[in-house]
């Protein structure tokens, strides 16, 4: 299925980035940084298999080189904490053919941004490992008919209710800073999302390929799936190894809860549908003053074993035997499973299914608060080691007493800002502040524990929908007017007749042999 990965993030300089880095990053060029006068380059970047600039009608034909184009983007900016660009790092559907990528990429560039005005700098990564995705790197400033760059945001002033300016009592006017365009406004980031899910549909439509894309969340696409935890490299790299982490181990446990509850929900809805067909039949059989038996399940089963008889009347006699025992046994052994469960009819096994449908809801709904508790867990352990780790940069940051070199502090040293996050974390759980780690360490392996013991029942209530799923495709072959009762009659696999003949050959070979020593012993 294609991947629903969508990431969008501001380029600042407060975080010590650069435009010019990014674009460098993403089209594996050598590119010279005149803000801070180091050159960039990534060498290891050897996925990149296409790069591309698009420009608005208005833009300097000279911005189509890479190193021009973010150097004057970066050279606007004047402030310490300035936004330099705008980055999308979106997943290309892999279903689609390779050379289609670059117009899958250029036509969501041109729609979205640069029909509006900005600068799209785009490339594409393919590794050839099922991660296609591209990077696309956006101006923040719109340009004038000249393509000069306008400013971000203009004064306006505020006026009372006769259009008059007023005036503070400092003896300024009262103002405020509007923006010149609404490329900031949140608004855009559900637009861009919901947008690049068309064009991917849209692309998979034509390409006559069944998967589509949906870059909503669980939730708000009605799905009963509990998302699962963020890995981060340092987790992969152990797994990778063989090393297991607590994180993975509850990933683990969430997909296997999510893929047992999708099967018993599929699982659920298909019988549902054939009992309503039984429904319908048995209204048929009433008028033929046939209900009772016919609805009758062993009933059913044992009419289905005479069909199956009949549709191999053309079969060798060894293949017909070897039939009848499978079907015998398989038949058995559902009549048994029936009469264990203790049912006969259809409306008991409706009884069941919708027995079975709330037990398996009451089971994943209580495997979900322990899930978020663990998650909840990982993070408390994370962010107590960013605040051990980082409590000495971040000490030496508070006793700075002039607001412009603490600011530079925090931009020279990330550890500030994982001190303040992971602190911030801590601060949202206050009955977990006196627990130690191994304390919980101990509750969330007391946790995995209890979601693999739900996951038990689970696994049973989708082993009795198997079994009745069989059952349903007997039924139904015994029901005349199903799909499966018009199935023309199976043939015999051509290894066994073949082996069946074989048999009959040896026997024939063997008989008169046996039929001149009876005689000779009879003659003695």
């Amino acid at each position: 299925m294609p991947c629903p990965h969508f990431d969008i993030k501001i380029v600042q300089r407060s975080n010590r980035q650069s435009a010019v880095a990014s674009a460098a990053y993403q089209s594996g060029e050598r590119l010279f940084s005149e803000y801070d006068q180091k050159q960039k380059y990534y060498s290891h970047k050897s996925e990149i298999v296409h790069t591309e600039i698009m420009l608005p009608p208005h833009a300097p034909p000279e911005y189509t080189d890479r190193n021009t184009l973010w150097n004057a983007a970066e050279a606007v900016e004047k402030q310490w904490n300035s936004q330099l660009a705008r980055r999308l790092i979106i997943a290309i559907p892999r279903e689609l053919p390779p050379e289609q990528y670059a117009g899958l990429i250029r036509d969501y560039c041109r729609e979205q941004f640069v029909s509006k005005g900005m600068i799209a700098d785009f490339a594409i990564h393919d590794k050839g490992t099922g991660n296609p995705h591209a990077h696309i790197l956006l101006t923040m400033r719109a340009l004038d008919e000249s393509g000069r760059w306008l400013p971000k945001s203009r004064k306006v002033y505020d006026l009372d209710g006769n259009g008059e300016r007023i005036r503070l009592p400092s003896g300024r006017w009262k103002s405020h800073k509007e923006d010149t365009v609404d490329w900031n406004d949140q608004k855009y980031c559900e637009i861009w999302r919901h947008e690049w899910e068309v064009i991917q549909n849209r692309y998979l439509e034509a390409n006559d390929r069944p998967e589509r894309v949906d870059l909503r969340s669980y939730a708000r696409q009605g799905l009963d799936i509990v998302p699962t935890v963020h890995e981060g490299a340092a987790v992969r790299q152990m797994e990778k190894r063989g090393i297991q982490t607590n994180i993975g181990n509850l990933n683990r446990e969430i997909r296997a809860a999510n893929n047992l509850m999708k099967s018993i929900r599929q699982l659920i809805q298909n019988l549902k549908g054939w009992i309503t067909e039984l429904g319908e039949k048995r209204k048929e059989l009433r008028a033929q003053k046939a209900a009772e038996e016919a609805t009758l399940l062993p009933n059913l089963l044992m009419k289905y074993m005479a069909i199956r008889k009949e549709e191999r009347k053309d079969w060798t006699r060894a293949g017909q035997n070897r039939g009848t025992s499978q079907d015998l046994k398989a038949v058995s052994e559902a009549l048994s499973y029936l009469r264990q469960k203790g049912l006969s009819t259809v409306e008991d096994l409706e009884a069941f299914l919708e027995s079975s449908g709330k037990s398996a809801a009451d089971y994943r709904n209580q495997m979900k608060p322990k899930e978020a508790r663990s998650k909840v867990i990982d993070g408390i352990l994370a962010s107590r080691t960013d605040c051990k780790e980082c409590k000495p940069v971040y000490e030496k940051y508070q006793k700075i007493f002039f607001k412009k070199t603490k600011e530079k502090f925090k931009q020279e040293h990330p550890e500030v800002a994982r001190y303040e996050k992971a602190a911030a974390y801590l601060a949202k759980h206050p009955d977990d502040k006196d627990k130690t780690k191994k304390e919980l360490q101990q509750e969330q392996e007391t946790l995995l524990s209890e979601i693999a013991d739900l996951k038990v029942p689970l696994t049973e209530v989708q082993e009795d929908l198997k079994k009745l799923r069989d059952i349903r495709y007997w039924v139904r072959k015994a029901i005349p007017g199903t799909e499966e009762s018009k199935e023309p009659p199976k043939k015999q696999p051509i290894k066994e007749a073949l082996q069946d003949k074989a048999d009959e050959k040896k026997a024939q070979k063997t008989a008169p042999a046996q039929t001149k020593h009876r005689q000779q012993n009879m003659e003695l």
